[in-house]
């Protein structure tokens, strides 16, 4: 049972959860409609219930929501029910930040002043089903409100759905994504060869690469060791992966397990098989 505290508009409502007294947004169909402050409700029906008790980067959930226009808040809903319909298991916890950073990418849309977004690219090939998420939201978006997301805005908006399936913050995401752009790079600038992003091998690397720095960040370590194997069959290929993973380890300020660099010569070798330099 809940009772009403803020109406915020036919879909959207803050309420009391008369249990444990805790404030909590409430979205959905009708949610809001006909209601009134005060009013105790048990609400029937496909709602979504987000507890405001956690902080976010940009203040008090209960302060921004109220600042917030509520068709963002139903906007950054529908994106978190496809995730879930997508992933399974989604943080729900994303719906304020989420909906304050749409709400605030209009507006700069708007104004003729959106942002680019140079790691687009990058998060479209690592985090493919959350950028296609996105996309049928930034659709949403326009039929809701006429305002268009270009591929840089809604890969931001992708960064936040990812953030709900690793529990990381959306910043974390952006330094994964960043990381494994300068770790191409890298590979690139040893062998001086320009690798082709649309095969399967390159897309192998980014994806290692990126569960490699997930590891880091979660402290996990791998149980099998190919190192010596790797560096006497690929010392060049080995020689790359040792670099990648100073770099790794500079950037996000952890220790790098010996036994990383052997399973990324793999990966390293594999986009340059063809090249007789690397080996």
């Amino acid at each position: 049972m809940y009772r009403i505290t803020k109406v915020l508009n036919h879909n959207a409502v803050l309420a009391q959860n008369l249990d444990d007294r805790q404030e909590n947004l409430v979205v959905g169909k009708g949610a809001g409609f006909g209601r009134k402050p005060g009013e105790r409700v048990d609400f029937t029906g496909e709602v979504t219930v987000y507890q405001l008790s956690q902080k976010c980067d940009r203040g008090n959930p209960r302060e921004l929501v109220k600042r917030i226009d509520p068709i963002y808040l139903s906007i950054a809903n529908s994106i978190i029910l496809d995730a879930r319909k997508t992933f399974g298991q989604v943080d729900t916890s994303i719906l304020v930040p989420m909906a304050d950073h749409i709400a605030f990418a209009a507006q700069r849309i708007s104004k003729n002043a959106p942002l680019s977004n140079p790691l687009t690219p990058d998060i479209k090939a690592l985090f493919p089903q959350e950028y296609e998420v996105a996309a049928r939201g930034g659709e949403l978006i326009r039929q809701q409100t006429g305002v268009v997301f270009s591929d840089d805005e809604l890969g931001y908006i992708a960064l936040h759905v990812h953030s709900s399936l690793e529990s990381m913050q959306v910043s974390q995401a952006m330094q994964t994504a960043a990381i494994i752009r300068e770790c191409v790079d890298l590979v690139q600038q040893e062998t001086g060869v320009v690798i082709d992003v649309s095969s399967l091998s390159y897309n192998r690397l980014m994806s290692h690469i990126k569960y490699m720095a997930a590891r880091l960040i979660k402290g996990e370590k791998l149980s099998m060791d190919v190192n010596t194997i790797m560096r006497q069959s690929c010392p060049k290929a080995f020689d790359i992966a040792q670099e990648i993973c100073c770099q790794l380890q500079r950037s996000l300020g952890r220790q790098v397990d010996e036994a990383e660099v052997g399973y990324l010569a793999m990966h390293v070798q594999r986009v340059f098989s063809t090249e007789p330099s690397v080996c």
